[in-house]
Parts: C-alpha cells; sequence; structure tokens
C-alpha cells in the first residue's frame, strides 16, 4: 500500500509539472537581427515617469471641488501632449507590467516558478538599446533591467527594501528619495566632466519608478485621502523635474516626457487581475516628437469616462501597453527590443509621414523576424510529414507584403503602408501564438490518458482489495501471459523513438512514457473489471440509476463550486436536509438538529464577498469572544473530572485562552497603531509570531482524548487566525469546527444504523494507535459518501471564504500583524497558511472517524490509507467529470476576457491538483495533531503506532 501511495505521489507530481511545459512556457526567441528606422530621430533623451499602482481615473477625474489632482498633467493634456489610456494585460502586477512597457511583450508566465522580480531568461529592452539609461526607484523593478543588459551602461539607484513599509507614516517618500536623487544627480554632474559628456549624449534614457502610490493604495485604500493626495505630490515632483530637465539643456526641444503606469488598483487596494481599476492606466506623453493636443467637437469610446472627466473634446488615443515600448524606441532612434510584440501607435507621433511608415515598416519586420525564428525552431524538432506550417503567412506571402509596403513608401503611399504594415504584424502575432501553441493539443492528449488511466487504476484496486463486488475467481492468481508486457515494452520503445528524433525535451519522454505503465496495470486487472460490470448487472436497475443521478449530481456541484462559489452554498443546504431524509432524525435529534443549523450557517459563508470588503475588526473582536466563552465552557467541564492529568489540561486551557486574549489584543491594537500611521509595533509582531510558532506545539501538551484534542486544536490554530483576519472570515473556522464535531457525532450514529456496534463512546475515545481492532468490515456505500463529505468540506474551507485562483482576492492588510515592509515570499506563506488553517481542521475530525468508522484487519496505517484512497478517487473523479472545464484554447490572441477564462483554468488544475497532493501530506500532519503526546514535565510521550 505504501508503493501505491509513492507512486501515486509521483504521477501526480508528474501530471502537476506538466502544466508548466503545456502553458508556462517562455514565448521568447533568441536570434533575431535588430532592427531600427534608419531617419533621424526627433529626441535625444527620452525621460519615463512610472506611477506605480497608479489609476486611470484617479489621475484623470476632477476632485469634489471641481480641481484636478494633477492639475501640472492635465495642464499638459490641454495644451502641450498627447494623452490616452494605456490598457494592460493580466497578471496587473509591477514585473509585468514593467517588461510590457520597457520590453514591449507581455508576462513571460515562464517566470511563476521563479518569483516575481525578474525574469528568468534573458531578454532585450529599451534600456538596453539605449546609448545609457539611469534609473531611480524600487530595488524589486530596477535590477532585472540592468541585469538583462549587454555591457555596463544602464546604471539604477534604489532605496533600502524596508521603506515599502504599508504601516510607516508616510509612503510618499518613496517618490520625494526618486524626485531628490534625481535632482542630485544632475547637480553632481555639473562638477563631473565624464557623467556630463554621457548625459549629454544622444539615445539615452531616465526612468523613474514611483512607488509611493502603490504603497499607500494597499496601505489605505485608493479611496483614501493618502492615495489622492500622494497623485498630487507625484505631480509636483513630475512638474520640477521637467523644469529642471528644460533648464539643464537649456530647452533644446530634444527631451521627450512619457509619464504612465504599470498598473491600477481595486478599491479595495489589491491588484493582479482583470477588473477595469486594475487594467486602465494613464498615458500622458510630451516633448519632442510628440503631437500637441487636439480639439475634438466630440468622439466615441465603449466607456463614459471621457464626460466624467471632462475631457471629452481632447484626443484621446488609447494603446495596449506594450505598444508603449516601440513607441519609445522610434522617438529616440535605437532598435526595437527584439522581443517586443507592440505596435507603434503613429498617432502619437508629430513627424513626417515618411517617418511614421518607415517607424511602422521597421516595427512589421522586427515582429516578423521572431515569427521567421520560431517557425524555424519548430520546423526543426517536428518530422517533415508531421509539420503543419502557420499557412495566413506563408514565405511568398511574407515576401509579397514586405515587397508592397516598400513599394507605397517609394510611391509617397504613407497610410496604405502603415495600414499594410499592420496587416502584416497581427498575422505574425497570430503566427507566434500557433507556433508557441503546437504542442499543448498534443500533450494535453497524453495527460489526459495518462488521468484517465490512474483513475481507472485507483477505482479497480479500491473495488478489488475493499469490496465484496467482485467475484472470488478474480482474486486467484493466473499465470501472467508474456504478451501484453511485451507489447507494452514495443509501444514504449516507439514512443521514445519518435520523440528522440524530434529532439523533444527529456519531460516529453516522461509524460508520453507515464501512461504505459499505468495502462499495463489497469489491463493486468481485466478480471476484476468483468466481474465488476457482471456485479452492476445484477443490481436492482431503479437503485443503481437513483445512486449515478445522487452520484453525477454531486460531482457536479463540486467541478462547478471551483467556477461559482455559491454551489458549496446549495450543497450546504442539501446536507441540512440529508438527516430529515434518511432514519437519523428519529435516532438523533439533536445531532440532526445541530447538523442542521451548522450546515445552514456554514453555507452564508460562500455568499459573502471575496474580494472588496472593508476590514470590520468588531467582527474579529467577536469571534475571538465566542472562542474565549466556549473555552470557559470547557475549563468548567474540565473542574468537575477527577483524575491525574487535571492540573496539567487545566494549565494547556489556560494558556491557549491566554493565547486568544493576547491574539485579539495585537489585532486591536495593530489596527489602532496603523489608523494613527505609526507602524507596526514590535511587541504585537513578537507576539503574533510567537502565537503562529506555538499554534502547532501546544495542541501536542494536551489530553490525546479526542474531542479534548480537537478542540485544543481548534484553540490554538484560532489564535493563528484570528491574527491573519480582517473581517467575517475570522468566523469561518469556528463554525466550520462546529459542524466537524456534529459530523464526528453524527457518522457514529450512522454506523450504529448499520448494524455495526461500537465498543467505545466518543467520549471515552483517545487518539491512539494501540487501540484493539476485532472487527473486520469492507467498505460499503456509506463510505463513498464519507469520503464525498470529506472531499466537500476540504472543498468548503478552501473557497468558504477566498479564492487563491484571484491574485487580487488576497488583502495584504490580513498580515499586517506579523510585518508590513513588504516581503511577497513571506506574506505569500503567511496567507497560504491562512488557507491551510481550515483544511487541518476538518483532515482533524476526519482523523477521527479513523477510531470508529473503520474496522478492518491489519496494521492502523493500512486502514488510513485505504479509507484515503477512498478520498483521493473521489478526488480523482472529480477531476475527470468535466474534462472541457480544463482543456484551454490554444490561440489566446489578444481578447482579455479570453485570457482571463485562461488563467482561471489553468488556476482550478492547479487547485485541484495541489489538493490532491496535499491530502496525503495533510492526512499526516493531522496524524501528528491528533495522535503525539508531550509532557510538560516529566520524559515526553508519545502514542506511536
Amino acid at each position: 500500500m505504501l508503493l501505491f501511495f509513492a507512486l501515486g505521489l509521483l504521477v501526480h507530481f508528474v501530471f502537476f509539472a506538466s502544466i508548466f511545459d503545456i502553458y508556462f512556457t517562455s514565448p521568447l526567441v533568441h536570434g533575431m537581427t535588430p532592427q531600427f528606422t534608419p531617419l533621424p530621430p526627433p529626441a535625444r533623451r527620452l525621460v519615463l515617469f512610472v506611477a506605480d499602482g497608479l489609476r486611470a481615473d484617479a489621475l484623470y477625474e476632477l476632485d469634489e471641488n471641481g480641481n484636478s489632482r494633477a492639475p501640472f498633467i492635465r495642464n499638459i493634456i490641454m495644451h502641450e501632449g498627447s494623452w490616452g489610456i494605456s490598457h494592460t494585460r493580466v497578471p496587473t502586477e509591477s514585473r509585468p507590467g514593467h517588461v510590457a512597457l520597457i520590453a514591449g511583450f507581455y508576462e513571460d508566465v515562464s517566470a511563476v516558478a521563479k518569483g516575481w522580480k525578474e525574469n528568468p531568461v534573458e531578454f532585450d529592452s529599451l534600456f538596453n538599446e539605449s546609448k545609457y539609461t539611469w534609473s531611480w526607484g524600487s530595488p524589486d523593478i530596477l535590477p532585472m533591467f540592468a541585469k538583462g543588459a549587454s555591457g555596463d551602461h544602464v546604471y539604477t539607484y534604489s532605496y533600502d527594501s524596508k521603506r515599502q513599509d504599508f504601516g510607516a507614516q508616510d509612503a510618499t517618500k518613496l517618490d520625494t528619495w526618486v524626485f531628490d536623487n534625481v535632482k542630485d544627480f544632475f547637480h553632481h554632474a555639473r562638477n563631473n566632466q565624464s557623467l556630463l559628456s554621457k548625459i549629454n549624449e544622444e539615445k539615452i534614457v531616465f526612468f523613474l519608478h514611483l512607488l509611493g502610490i502603490d504603497t499607500n493604495g494597499h496601505a489605505h485604500r485608493p479611496s483614501s485621502r493618502d492615495y489622492k493626495d500622494n497623485i498630487k505630490k507625484v505631480d509636483d515632483g513630475v512638474k520640477e523635474i521637467v523644469s529642471m530637465f528644460n533648464h539643464f539643456y537649456g530647452n533644446d526641444g530634444k527631451t521627450t516626457f512619457v509619464f504612465t503606469s504599470d498598473h491600477g488598483m481595486t478599491d479595495w487596494g489589491s491588484h493582479g487581475a482583470g477588473h477595469p481599476s486594475e487594467t486602465l492606466t494613464p498615458l500622458v506623453t510630451w516633448g519632442a516628437g510628440i503631437k500637441y493636443p487636439q480639439r475634438l467637437s466630440a468622439q466615441q469610446f465603449d466607456d463614459v469616462f471621457l464626460k466624467e472627466w471632462r475631457l471629452e473634446n481632447w484626443k484621446r488615443l488609447d494603446v495596449s501597453q506594450a505598444d508603449i515600448a516601440p513607441l519609445m524606441t522610434s522617438l529616440i532612434g535605437v532598435p526595437f527590443p527584439l522581443n517586443s510584440v507592440g505596435i507603434l501607435p503613429v498617432d502619437y507621433l508629430n513627424n513626417t509621414d515618411l517617418f511614421k511608415a518607415e517607424s511602422m515598416f521597421t516595427n512589421a519586420v522586427q515582429i516578423l523576424e521572431q515569427f521567421k525564428v520560431k517557425m524555424t525552431q519548430k520546423k526543426e524538432a517536428t518530422l517533415p510529414f508531421l509539420f503543419a506550417p502557420f499557412k495566413s503567412l506563408s514565405d511568398s506571402k511574407q515576401i509579397d507584403i514586405l515587397r508592397k509596403a516598400r513599394s507605397y513608401i517609394k510611391h509617397k503611399k504613407f497610410d496604405e503602408a502603415v495600414s499594410l504594415c499592420k496587416e502584416l504584424i497581427h498575422l505574425a502575432l497570430k503566427g507566434l501564438s500557433y507556433y508557441h501553441t503546437y504542442d499543448r493539443f498534443f500533450l494535453g492528449i497524453i495527460i489526459a490518458i495518462g488521468f484517465v488511466g490512474w483513475i481507472s487504476y485507483a477505482s479497480l484496486l479500491i473495488i478489488k482489495s475493499h469490496s465484496n463486488l467482485i467475484r472470488g475467481v478474480s482474486k486467484e492468481v493466473k499465470k501472467p501471459s508474456h504478451l501484453l508486457p511485451c507489447s507494452f515494452v514495443a509501444i514504449g520503445i516507439l514512443v521514445a523513438f519518435f520523440l528522440l528524433i524530434q529532439a523533444c525535451p527529456w519531460t516529453y519522454y516522461v509524460y508520453c512514457l507515464l501512461p504505459l505503465p499505468i495502462w499495463y496495470a489497469v489491463l493486468r486487472e481485466f478480471q476484476v473489471i468483468q466481474d465488476l460490470v457482471a456485479s452492476l448487472l445484477t443490481y436492482p436497475l431503479n437503485h443503481f440509476v437513483g445512486y449515478l443521478l445522487v452520484f453525477t449530481l454531486g460531482t457536479e456541484v463540486l467541478v462547478l463550486s471551483f467556477f461559482y462559489r455559491y454551489m458549496l452554498t446549495i450543497g450546504l443546504t442539501a446536507f441540512a436536509a440529508w438527516p430529515f431524509l434518511t432514519q437519523l432524525w428519529t435516532r438523533a435529534k439533536v445531532t440532526s438538529l445541530s447538523w442542521t443549523f451548522f450546515s445552514l450557517l456554514l453555507a452564508v459563508f460562500p455568499l459573502m464577498p471575496v474580494v472588496g470588503r472593508k476590514p470590520d475588526i468588531s467582527l474579529v473582536m467577536g469571534a475571538g469572544l465566542l472562542v474565549l466563552l466556549l473555552s470557559l465552557y470547557v475549563v468548567t467541564s474540565l473542574t468537575k473530572r477527577k483524575d491525574s492529568f487535571l492540573k496539567e489540561e487545566l494549565l494547556v486551557h489556560l494558556l491557549q485562552v491566554l493565547n486568544t486574549v493576547l491574539s485579539m489584543y495585537v489585532v486591536y491594537s495593530t489596527q489602532s497603531s496603523l489608523l494613527r500611521k505609526q507602524g507596526l509595533p514590535l511587541t504585537n509582531q513578537i507576539i503574533s509570531w510567537a502565537t503562529l510558532a506555538s499554534s502547532l506545539i501546544v495542541p501536542l501538551l494536551s489530553s490525546p482524548a479526542l474531542f479534548q484534542r480537537l478542540f485544543s486544536i481548534l484553540l490554538s490554530l484560532m489564535s493563528t487566525y484570528l491574527l491573519l483576519s480582517t473581517g467575517y472570515e475570522a468566523l469561518f473556522p469556528l463554525v466550520l469546527s462546529c459542524l466537524m464535531f456534529v459530523w464526528i457525532n453524527i457518522e457514529q450514529e450512522t454506523l450504529q444504523q448499520s448494524g455495526v456496534s461500537c465498543k467505545q463512546k466518543l467520549t471515552s475515545i483517545q487518539f491512539s494507535y494501540n487501540t484493539d481492532i476485532t472487527q473486520f468490515r469492507q467498505l460499503c456505500l456509506d463510505d463513498i459518501r464519507r469520503a464525498f463529505f470529506l472531499v466537500f468540506f476540504l472543498v468548503t474551507a478552501f473557497f468558504g471564504t477566498g479564492n487563491i485562483a484571484s491574485i487580487n482576492s488576497f488583502d495584504l492588510a490580513s498580515v499586517y500583524c506579523f510585518l508590513t515592509v513588504f516581503s511577497p515570499f513571506m506574506m505569500g506563506s503567511l496567507m497560504m497558511w491562512k488557507i491551510l488553517i481550515p483544511f487541518v481542521l476538518v483532515m482533524c475530525a476526519f482523523e477521527a472517524h479513523f477510531f470508529f468508522l473503520v474496522k478492518d484487519y491489519g496494521s492502523w496505517l493500512d486502514i488510513g490509507t485505504r479509507q484515503l484512497l477512498a478520498c483521493t478517487a473521489w478526488l480523482f473523479i472529480c477531476i475527470s467529470a468535466s474534462p472541457d472545464r480544463l482543456w484551454i484554447p490554444s490561440d489566446p490572441g489578444l481578447d482579455l476576457n479570453l485570457l482571463h477564462a485562461i488563467r482561471a483554468c489553468i488556476s482550478h488544475y492547479v487547485i485541484v491538483m495541489s489538493m490532491t497532493i496535499f491530502l496525503v501530506f495533510l492526512n499526516g500532519l493531522a496524524h501528528l495533531l491528533t495522535t503525539k503526546k508531550l509532557r510538560l514535565c516529566g520524559k515526553p510521550k508519545s502514542h506511536l503506532m
């Protein structure tokens, strides 16, 4: 059985890793020839301002008094430059946003395995193509562009990362630091001849990364006075820097200024997803080579922003975020970034039609170069008779379009040339996507075959070992035939040879060969399949159809809950009615009513908002008070007992009560301190980390009695959960645990109802694997229902108050009791532990079932393994129940909604796979928490298997 589990984990790790080869591969190619416009550029230098986290509406709208929050920028829009909205792509995060702005390509999804601070592969950028670039700002953004640059011509000046403190008194200091250091830099340059000569060169870039707005948005929300005042600070700073540049260079008219943002921010202070508040960012440009404002009587857009912003009479020019990179390169005359997929927005250019046409032609050739390299790579790695080229852009069509475009330019038909070049760009981008996803369908089919095989094998193993559905003859050992293994070996050799001649990566061998031994194991159990079919044919048809409908409905509810959280409410409501549809109501009225009450109470949580909720510390305090009341009841019950462990048990519970009180104090104190902008008190931080560290140790000091140990686990984990809560979610683990307690009781009633007697009462059962096992029973239909309950409760624990599939569902305020200085991995780990706490509570309750639910032969390890097999099998069934939901279109193109769907499908796949794998480790953690016993004095004592 251990071998089966090891094999199961291996299979699932392989299938989990496959998602990175199928969807998370780098789209970048190398080996292209740099392309640049042969005509002289309009600007010698470019200044790029990126206001991190700035929403378009926050910049453009007027305040309650009808005044602009950024009067300098608004004056630029009306009198000096061009403006519009830059449409970003998901994920709306700082690193991918800056890559799109400066390198011209969108999120390199292969970077998900290496964090958010740098790309895992080298890429070209505007900074690399420039003669010199100087940048100031965040240490999380600047280094990735310097690291990827060739030579030593990209200079970075970053502040200490500790400055990015969400609890700091004034986050605008992050921006004033940048402005002050730029001023000091130019002041120093006047007395440094070497530096002075460099900054007077052409083709140079100055990059100012302004993080204050993003920090204030996270800490105080975009609707706060802090966020809005920060915009005014940035506007003032930009005004000073522009004035300084004009004065330093003697108003030579050779400087271009670009002001934009990497992403926006939701009303609740997060970003990462595709809400318009996150994807609509401002773009304002002025200076050399930029068109002056264009007055219009009216203009049409799909949104109503123009009238709200009172900018309907100034022409709005919208772009995709990656389009800004080719715009900047054309302005200073450097080669287009090699991996850029941006399309030059010629409407921003104030130059000759010849310059616009030549620049667009260069843009088209640069993107076409990527297409050619990508096609060549795929063609060389595919057998000639299997290679299917992208027919819309054949070699002859490429030559024809380029010849026509050059002819149009020669005959001064510039508009036709621009239009034709845009057509070529769109075809090349489609071709890039086609070749990038060329193997996706093949790999998807292979993984699906492997999944179906593993599901079949797991199901057959459960049926063969733990049911009476099969006949005795199938359990007889028969002499194996050599034909079957020889056939599979031959197929494996053919598959390996096929992959070898195509020079496929080694991971392809794993994905393609792994299904072979799985299906070999399935076909070896052919007699079991026959017996199962025969048994099912003898089953009453009406019962079979009824069970099949219930099974299908339950599975569909589970699958749909990954997409629609309210399906959990429907499922829990159905759970509430379960005792009344059986004989449980007549046997245990109080238990049945409790089950119904807590099921309906838990059903409320999936209906609550995941994102956009406002912090409500009073609900956190209320949850803490409820925990204290329960603790008081338990302590009162303990004082009535008379045993040798009473003092020790009381001491443990009093320690946990103290932890709960301290957690409530820390939450309230931290909230008050942050509101006063005094940061996170050190004492609170120490208490929070100490509570977290002790949460898995203190329960081991409590009594191994079933309910006392479960309650001790709840108290310890609730102390940590309170510290990680900001509102109603603090009540969730408490309600979930109450339902788990009732579940344990109600399952014992169902067991007794089925005629299986339990020698021990629940009040006397202890978590110990030294229990005498005398009763044997096979798995039955009730065990399938119990497995379904477990999986449903696990899914409820996951989606009950949040959704990890969406980055912006995370509220950074959840971790402010532990740290406020930006640390993505530490904050992510804390949020992940918050998600796992309800999982642990469910698994600990399920661990209790082993002591009265399954009486089987063999060791307790085997029993736990067999029960987990049923639960894991149900998860496999959920994966396979709706495979169409896991298939992702092969050509995302540029459709934002489709990109959301792709990310959602990938996220759901990852969640299901992770849940299946973590189920094993969570069972181990639950086993540790429930069965181990530490003593406050004397030798430690453990209840071993």
